[in-house]
Formats: C-alpha cells, sequence, structure tokens
C-alpha cells in the first residue's frame, strides 16, 4: 500500500489542523471531521486505514461514534482526551478503542503509535514464513483460527476482532496452556517496551473474553492464572 488514510476527529480545529500537518509530513493521506456524525460520514465515503478520535465533541461524542464505528468495522482507532484518569482509559479501551492517548500529547509518542497500529493491523493481511508449515488453522476445543483469512469462529460461528484482539488470540492459541503475563503479551502485541500495562492488556481480554466465552465470568477456554497471566486452556 502506497500511502495510508488516516481520519483524524477532533472539534477542536486547531488540534485538527496541527496533526494534519503533521501526519502530512509523515507520508499520510489525511480525512478530516470536527465531531462524530461526520466522522461516521467520511468513513462511509473513504478507505480509512486509521483514525484519531477525540473523546469529548458536541453533538455525537468520541465514545458515541467509537460504538458505531465497532458495529461494522475493525480499523485501529486511536482516541484523545484530556481526561488523565484510569478509569476514563479502561472505559474508552472496554468499548473497543485500540490506544488511548492524553492530551498535552507528545507528538514523537503519537506518531509512534500511530506507526505501530497501522504495522499491527495490515501484519493480519499477510501469511507470515513461520505459518507455511501447515499451522494455517490453530484448533483447540470449539475455537478455530484461520492464519490465511485472519478468522476466528467459536463453535462453527464466526466472531468479529479488532486487530489488537486477533494478535492477542492468535498469541495465545498457538501456545495453548502456556501462561503469558501481561508485560509478555503487550511487548508481544503492541511491540512496545512494557511498562504499566496490566489494565489495558486486562480490558483487551475481557472483550475477548465476551466474544468467545458462553459464560464470560467462568470461562472455558480465557483463563486467568492469578498473579501471573493469562493463558487459552488446553482443550482436545
Amino acid at each position: 500500500m502506497d500511502k495510508y488514510n488516516i481520519l483524524v476527529v477532533d472539534d477542536d480545529r486547531e488540534i485538527v489542523r496541527s496533526l494534519s500537518r503533521l501526519l502530512e509530513l509523515e507520508g499520510y493521506r489525511v480525512f478530516k471531521a470536527y465531531e462524530g456524525a461526520e466522522a461516521l460520514s467520511m468513513l462511509s465515503q473513504h478507505a480509512i486505514h486509521l483514525i484519531i478520535l477525540d473523546v469529548m465533541m458536541p453533538q455525537l461524542n468520541g465514545l458515541s461514534a467509537l460504538m458505531k464505528i465497532r458495529e461494522k468495522n475493525n480499523i485501529p482507532i486511536i482516541m484523545l482526551s484530556a481526561k488523565t484518569e484510569e478509569s476514563d482509559k479502561v472505559l474508552g479501551l472496554s468499548m473497543g478503542a485500540d490506544d488511548y492517548v492524553t492530551k498535552p500529547y507528545n507528538t514523537a509518542e503519537l506518531m509512534a503509535r500511530v506507526k505501530s497500529q497501522l504495522r499491527r493491523y495490515f501484519s493480519l493481511g499477510a501469511v507470515s514464513s513461520r505459518q507455511g508449515s501447515g499451522e494455517e488453522l490453530l484448533k483447540n476445543g470449539g475455537l478455530t483460527l484461520n492464519r490465511n483469512t485472519k478468522e476466528l469462529t467459536v463453535d462453527s460461528e464466526p466472531v468479529r476482532l479488532t486487530a489488537t484482539e486477533y494478535k492477542i488470540v492468535e498469541l495465545l492459541m498457538s501456545h495453548p496452556g502456556y501462561v503469558f503475563s501481561a508485560e509478555e503479551i503487550y511487548s508481544r502485541v503492541w511491540q512496545e517496551e512494557a511498562y504499566g500495562v496490566e489494565n489495558t492488556v486486562m480490558v483487551h481480554i475481557r472483550r475477548i473474553r465476551e466474544k468467545i466465552e458462553i459464560t464470560p465470568k467462568n470461562p472455558k477456554y480465557l483463563k486467568v492464572v492469578w498473579g501471573i497471566g493469562y493463558k487459552i486452556e488446553k482443550i482436545d
């Protein structure tokens, strides 16, 4: 792909202008919106590969727009917010965001997160060399992960995963029974140094569990090993 399309959504026009300029200098094609409904319209008209989405906006706010986007689309979404409370970050992640950056943001860090999200998302479209030895299908009990089509089914029913959720499931299903710490999961999936990442990983694990488990509070597959980490239970 020659150039990625990024949608910047914020009611602060100066933030949209400065972010757009920064992204264009990095070689991205930028689309702009100033509230949630306009963002949804832009998404329906253009092939968008990543969204930077402000939380606090008039009319349709960022979280409401996020929920509507996630009904049909799993592209990476980075939330922007002036709120710094951990509970606000957890809320955004639990509703389907892939990452969360607080204002004022460090521009270099934000660009690194954009690149990381795009790399993770578009790596899903290619089968890596290690998958060429008959391991295109990972099966564990009623779970089947097709690494070619990047699809997960549970008891033959398809499950929609975000790019981040897919990478976590792929990692855990590739090593059934192995317990990964939150730091291991974060460093392998996000490909960044892991520091204070327990809540971020926990929220994504909870979202995955809600999608694959009949009873999420009493999971069959995705287990927590208290004080250590997470694993996919090995089931014949």
